[in-house]
Protein backbone atom coordinates (compact mmCIF):
# COMPACT_ATOMS: atom_id res chain seq x y z
CA UNK A 1 0.00 0.00 0.00
CA UNK A 2 2.86 2.39 0.75
CA UNK A 3 4.02 2.64 -2.91
CA UNK A 4 0.44 3.43 -3.95
CA UNK A 5 0.12 6.12 -1.28
CA UNK A 6 3.45 7.57 -2.39
CA UNK A 7 2.31 7.65 -6.03
CA UNK A 8 -0.95 9.33 -5.09
CA UNK A 9 0.92 11.93 -3.04
CA UNK A 10 3.25 12.65 -5.94
CA UNK A 11 0.29 12.99 -8.32
CA UNK A 12 -1.36 15.43 -5.93
CA UNK A 13 1.82 17.49 -5.72
CA UNK A 14 2.16 17.57 -9.52
CA UNK A 15 -1.47 18.65 -9.93
CA UNK A 16 -0.95 21.48 -7.44
CA UNK A 17 2.21 22.66 -9.19
CA UNK A 18 0.75 22.52 -12.67
CA UNK A 19 -2.58 24.09 -11.78
CA UNK A 20 -4.73 21.02 -12.47
CA UNK A 21 -8.42 21.62 -12.00
CA UNK A 22 -8.31 25.29 -12.89
CA UNK A 23 -11.33 26.86 -14.55
CA UNK A 24 -10.54 29.43 -17.26
CA UNK A 25 -12.72 32.07 -18.92
CA UNK A 26 -11.77 33.33 -22.41
CA UNK A 27 -13.17 36.54 -23.90
CA UNK A 28 -12.36 36.65 -27.62
CA UNK A 29 -12.44 39.82 -29.71
CA UNK A 30 -11.29 40.13 -33.32
CA UNK A 31 -9.58 43.46 -34.01
CA UNK A 32 -6.48 42.21 -32.21
CA UNK A 33 -6.27 38.90 -34.08
CA UNK A 34 -3.05 38.31 -36.01
CA UNK A 35 -3.10 40.12 -39.37
CA UNK A 36 -6.42 41.95 -38.84
CA UNK A 37 -6.13 45.60 -39.89
CA UNK A 38 -9.33 46.82 -41.59
CA UNK A 39 -13.04 46.15 -41.76
CA UNK A 40 -12.36 43.69 -44.59
CA UNK A 41 -11.39 41.13 -41.96
CA UNK A 42 -13.86 42.03 -39.23
CA UNK A 43 -17.42 41.60 -40.48
CA UNK A 44 -19.56 39.44 -42.77
CA UNK A 45 -19.41 41.95 -45.64
CA UNK A 46 -15.60 41.95 -45.73
CA UNK A 47 -13.91 39.86 -48.39
CA UNK A 48 -11.45 38.38 -45.87
CA UNK A 49 -13.88 37.83 -42.99
CA UNK A 50 -14.28 34.08 -43.45
CA UNK A 51 -10.49 33.60 -43.44
CA UNK A 52 -10.14 35.63 -40.27
CA UNK A 53 -12.85 33.68 -38.52
CA UNK A 54 -10.46 30.76 -39.02
CA UNK A 55 -7.55 32.73 -37.55
CA UNK A 56 -9.65 33.89 -34.58
CA UNK A 57 -10.78 30.34 -33.90
CA UNK A 58 -7.21 29.05 -34.17
CA UNK A 59 -6.01 31.64 -31.62
CA UNK A 60 -8.71 30.50 -29.19
CA UNK A 61 -7.77 26.87 -29.79
CA UNK A 62 -4.11 27.65 -29.14
CA UNK A 63 -5.03 29.13 -25.77
CA UNK A 64 -7.38 26.25 -24.91
CA UNK A 65 -4.81 23.59 -25.72
CA UNK A 66 -2.04 25.35 -23.81
CA UNK A 67 -4.29 25.96 -20.80
CA UNK A 68 -5.14 22.28 -20.71
CA UNK A 69 -1.51 21.24 -20.90
CA UNK A 70 -0.90 23.52 -17.93
CA UNK A 71 -3.69 21.81 -16.03
CA UNK A 72 -6.96 23.65 -16.75
CA UNK A 73 -9.92 21.29 -16.83
CA UNK A 74 -12.86 23.57 -17.63
CA UNK A 75 -13.00 26.42 -20.17
CA UNK A 76 -15.79 28.80 -21.20
CA UNK A 77 -15.38 31.04 -24.27
CA UNK A 78 -17.33 34.25 -24.89
CA UNK A 79 -17.47 35.23 -28.59
CA UNK A 80 -17.23 38.97 -28.02
CA UNK A 81 -16.78 40.65 -31.40
CA UNK A 82 -19.32 42.28 -33.70
CA UNK A 83 -22.43 40.12 -33.92
CA UNK A 84 -21.02 37.63 -31.42
CA UNK A 85 -21.15 34.87 -34.03
CA UNK A 86 -17.59 34.81 -35.30
CA UNK A 87 -15.97 31.72 -33.83
CA UNK A 88 -16.27 28.48 -35.78
CA UNK A 89 -17.30 26.76 -32.60
CA UNK A 90 -17.54 23.32 -34.17
CA UNK A 91 -13.75 23.52 -34.46
CA UNK A 92 -13.32 23.96 -30.73
CA UNK A 93 -12.98 20.96 -28.39
CA UNK A 94 -16.36 19.32 -27.86
CA UNK A 95 -16.39 19.88 -24.10
CA UNK A 96 -15.84 23.65 -24.41
CA UNK A 97 -18.96 25.80 -24.17
CA UNK A 98 -19.35 29.05 -26.11
CA UNK A 99 -21.44 32.15 -25.42
CA UNK A 100 -22.69 33.70 -28.67
CA UNK A 101 -24.59 36.78 -29.86
CA UNK A 102 -26.31 39.61 -27.95
CA UNK A 103 -27.74 41.10 -25.82
CA UNK A 104 -26.15 39.82 -22.63
CA UNK A 105 -25.93 41.61 -19.26
CA UNK A 106 -22.16 41.38 -18.81
CA UNK A 107 -21.32 42.04 -22.45
CA UNK A 108 -17.93 40.61 -23.40
CA UNK A 109 -17.68 39.00 -19.96
CA UNK A 110 -20.99 37.16 -19.95
CA UNK A 111 -20.62 33.88 -18.07
CA UNK A 112 -17.91 35.02 -15.64
CA UNK A 113 -18.49 34.23 -11.98
CA UNK A 114 -16.60 33.38 -8.79
CA UNK A 115 -16.01 29.79 -9.88
CA UNK A 116 -13.31 30.82 -12.39
CA UNK A 117 -9.63 30.87 -11.47
CA UNK A 118 -8.50 33.19 -14.25
CA UNK A 119 -9.57 35.00 -17.41
CA UNK A 120 -7.84 35.42 -20.77
CA UNK A 121 -8.47 38.21 -23.29
CA UNK A 122 -7.71 37.30 -26.91
CA UNK A 123 -7.74 39.57 -29.97
CA UNK A 124 -8.13 42.76 -27.94
CA UNK A 125 -7.51 46.29 -29.23
CA UNK A 126 -6.59 49.70 -27.81
CA UNK A 127 -9.13 52.27 -26.63
CA UNK A 128 -10.56 55.34 -28.31
CA UNK A 129 -8.42 57.48 -25.97
CA UNK A 130 -5.23 55.85 -27.24
CA UNK A 131 -3.34 57.74 -29.97
CA UNK A 132 -2.04 54.45 -31.42
CA UNK A 133 -3.47 51.01 -32.03
CA UNK A 134 -5.11 49.12 -34.88
CA UNK A 135 -8.86 49.83 -35.00
CA UNK A 136 -8.62 51.53 -31.60
CA UNK A 137 -12.05 52.13 -30.06
CA UNK A 138 -14.03 51.54 -26.89
CA UNK A 139 -17.09 49.31 -27.35
CA UNK A 140 -18.46 51.24 -30.33
CA UNK A 141 -16.26 52.87 -32.96
CA UNK A 142 -19.35 54.48 -34.49
CA UNK A 143 -20.85 55.97 -31.33
CA UNK A 144 -18.40 56.44 -28.45
CA UNK A 145 -15.32 58.61 -27.96
CA UNK A 146 -14.50 57.83 -24.33
CA UNK A 147 -15.66 55.85 -21.29
CA UNK A 148 -14.40 56.70 -17.82
CA UNK A 149 -14.92 55.07 -14.44
CA UNK A 150 -14.28 57.31 -11.43
CA UNK A 151 -12.41 59.66 -13.76
CA UNK A 152 -10.13 56.96 -15.20
CA UNK A 153 -10.32 56.45 -18.98
CA UNK A 154 -11.15 52.82 -19.63
CA UNK A 155 -10.29 50.36 -22.34
CA UNK A 156 -12.49 47.40 -23.15
CA UNK A 157 -9.77 45.37 -21.47
CA UNK A 158 -9.74 47.32 -18.20
CA UNK A 159 -13.56 47.54 -18.11
CA UNK A 160 -13.83 43.79 -18.59
CA UNK A 161 -11.04 43.16 -16.09
CA UNK A 162 -12.98 45.19 -13.52
CA UNK A 163 -16.05 43.01 -14.12
CA UNK A 164 -13.90 39.93 -13.57
CA UNK A 165 -12.46 41.61 -10.48
CA UNK A 166 -15.95 42.00 -9.06
CA UNK A 167 -15.98 38.19 -8.89
CA UNK A 168 -12.37 38.05 -7.60
CA UNK A 169 -11.14 36.60 -10.91
CA UNK A 170 -7.75 37.83 -12.16
CA UNK A 171 -6.88 38.53 -15.78
CA UNK A 172 -3.86 36.39 -16.59
CA UNK A 173 -3.22 37.11 -20.29
CA UNK A 174 -4.12 39.59 -23.01
CA UNK A 175 -3.28 39.26 -26.72
CA UNK A 176 -3.51 41.80 -29.51
CA UNK A 177 -1.34 44.52 -30.97
CA UNK A 178 1.43 46.21 -28.99
CA UNK A 179 -0.70 49.25 -28.10
CA UNK A 180 -3.57 47.12 -26.78
CA UNK A 181 -1.35 44.87 -24.67
CA UNK A 182 0.60 47.79 -23.18
CA UNK A 183 -2.58 49.72 -22.41
CA UNK A 184 -4.30 46.85 -20.60
CA UNK A 185 -1.16 45.97 -18.64
CA UNK A 186 -0.67 49.60 -17.59
CA UNK A 187 -4.11 49.63 -15.96
CA UNK A 188 -4.61 46.04 -14.84
CA UNK A 189 -1.08 45.27 -13.69
CA UNK A 190 1.17 42.23 -13.91
CA UNK A 191 -0.30 39.91 -16.54
CA UNK A 192 1.08 38.02 -19.51
CA UNK A 193 0.97 39.75 -22.89
CA UNK A 194 1.07 38.19 -26.36
CA UNK A 195 1.85 40.83 -28.99
CA UNK A 196 0.84 39.32 -32.35
CA UNK A 197 1.32 42.53 -34.38
CA UNK A 198 2.78 46.01 -34.05
CA UNK A 199 0.58 48.99 -34.79
CA UNK A 200 1.66 51.32 -37.57
CA UNK A 201 -1.60 53.24 -37.87
CA UNK A 202 -5.33 52.80 -37.34
CA UNK A 203 -5.46 50.55 -40.41
CA UNK A 204 -1.92 49.20 -40.66
CA UNK A 205 0.36 46.87 -38.72
CA UNK A 206 3.48 44.75 -38.91
CA UNK A 207 2.14 41.29 -38.15
CA UNK A 208 3.40 37.88 -37.20
CA UNK A 209 2.64 34.85 -39.34
CA UNK A 210 -0.54 33.15 -38.02
CA UNK A 211 1.34 30.02 -36.90
CA UNK A 212 3.86 32.16 -35.04
CA UNK A 213 0.99 33.97 -33.32
CA UNK A 214 -0.57 30.68 -32.23
CA UNK A 215 2.76 29.54 -30.82
CA UNK A 216 3.18 32.80 -28.91
CA UNK A 217 -0.35 32.68 -27.48
CA UNK A 218 0.20 29.05 -26.44
CA UNK A 219 3.51 29.91 -24.78
CA UNK A 220 2.05 32.85 -22.85
CA UNK A 221 -1.08 30.90 -21.88
CA UNK A 222 1.03 28.05 -20.56
CA UNK A 223 3.01 30.49 -18.41
CA UNK A 224 -0.14 32.28 -17.23
CA UNK A 225 -1.99 29.15 -16.12
CA UNK A 226 1.06 27.62 -14.45
CA UNK A 227 1.61 30.84 -12.49
CA UNK A 228 -2.04 31.68 -11.99
CA UNK A 229 -1.63 32.47 -8.28
CA UNK A 230 0.79 35.29 -9.15
CA UNK A 231 -1.94 37.43 -10.74
CA UNK A 232 -4.29 39.62 -8.76
CA UNK A 233 -7.87 40.67 -9.60
CA UNK A 234 -8.35 44.21 -10.89
CA UNK A 235 -10.97 45.61 -8.54
CA UNK A 236 -12.86 48.87 -8.73
CA UNK A 237 -14.81 49.22 -5.52
CA UNK A 238 -18.35 50.50 -5.76
CA UNK A 239 -20.18 52.74 -5.96
CA UNK A 240 -18.78 53.86 -9.30
CA UNK A 241 -19.35 56.92 -11.46
CA UNK A 242 -19.32 56.25 -15.20
CA UNK A 243 -18.93 58.90 -17.90
CA UNK A 244 -19.77 58.12 -21.52
CA UNK A 245 -18.84 60.54 -24.31
CA UNK A 246 -20.60 60.13 -27.65
CA UNK A 247 -19.54 61.22 -31.12
CA UNK A 248 -22.93 62.91 -31.58
CA UNK A 249 -24.79 65.11 -29.14
CA UNK A 250 -28.25 63.51 -29.41
CA UNK A 251 -27.66 60.35 -27.31
CA UNK A 252 -26.44 62.53 -24.43
CA UNK A 253 -29.40 64.85 -24.87
CA UNK A 254 -32.02 62.07 -24.85
CA UNK A 255 -30.48 59.96 -22.09
CA UNK A 256 -30.52 63.05 -19.87
CA UNK A 257 -34.33 62.92 -20.00
CA UNK A 258 -33.96 60.20 -17.35
CA UNK A 259 -33.01 61.30 -13.83
CA UNK A 260 -30.38 58.58 -13.49
CA UNK A 261 -28.27 60.27 -16.18
CA UNK A 262 -26.64 63.68 -15.89
CA UNK A 263 -25.54 65.53 -19.00
CA UNK A 264 -22.14 66.86 -17.95
CA UNK A 265 -21.08 68.13 -21.39
CA UNK A 266 -22.67 68.47 -24.82
CA UNK A 267 -21.69 64.94 -25.82
CA UNK A 268 -21.23 63.36 -22.39
CA UNK A 269 -23.49 61.77 -19.79
CA UNK A 270 -22.69 60.51 -16.31
CA UNK A 271 -24.38 57.89 -14.14
CA UNK A 272 -23.76 56.11 -10.86
CA UNK A 273 -23.86 52.36 -10.25
CA UNK A 274 -23.45 50.23 -7.15
CA UNK A 275 -20.69 48.18 -8.74
CA UNK A 276 -19.22 47.15 -12.09
CA UNK A 277 -21.86 44.50 -12.71
CA UNK A 278 -24.64 47.06 -12.40
CA UNK A 279 -22.59 49.49 -14.51
CA UNK A 280 -22.28 46.83 -17.22
CA UNK A 281 -26.04 46.28 -17.29
CA UNK A 282 -26.70 50.00 -17.60
CA UNK A 283 -24.13 50.28 -20.38
CA UNK A 284 -25.85 47.46 -22.28
CA UNK A 285 -28.94 49.70 -22.38
CA UNK A 286 -27.00 52.89 -23.17
CA UNK A 287 -25.16 51.31 -26.10
CA UNK A 288 -27.45 48.49 -27.17
CA UNK A 289 -31.08 49.61 -26.97
CA UNK A 290 -32.61 49.79 -30.44
CA UNK A 291 -36.20 50.71 -29.68
CA UNK A 292 -37.60 47.23 -30.23
CA UNK A 293 -36.85 47.16 -33.94
CA UNK A 294 -35.20 43.74 -33.96
CA UNK A 295 -37.03 40.93 -35.72
CA UNK A 296 -38.85 38.40 -33.52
Amino acid sequence: MKPIIKMLSMALMVSMVWGKGKKIFISADMEGVVGAVTGEQLGPSGFEYQRFREFMTAEVNAAIQAARKAGATEILVADSHGNGQNLLFEKLPKDVQVIRSWPRPLGMMEGIDKSFDGAIFLGYHASTDNMTGVRAHTFSSARVTSIKVNGQAMTEGSWNAAIAGHFDVPIILVSGDDAAVAEVKSLVGNIEGAVVKESISFHSAKTLHPEAAYDLIAEKTNTAVKNINDYKPYRIRGPVTVEVSFKHYQPAEILAYLDMFERVASHTISFKARNMVEASKIMRVVLGYNGGNSKP
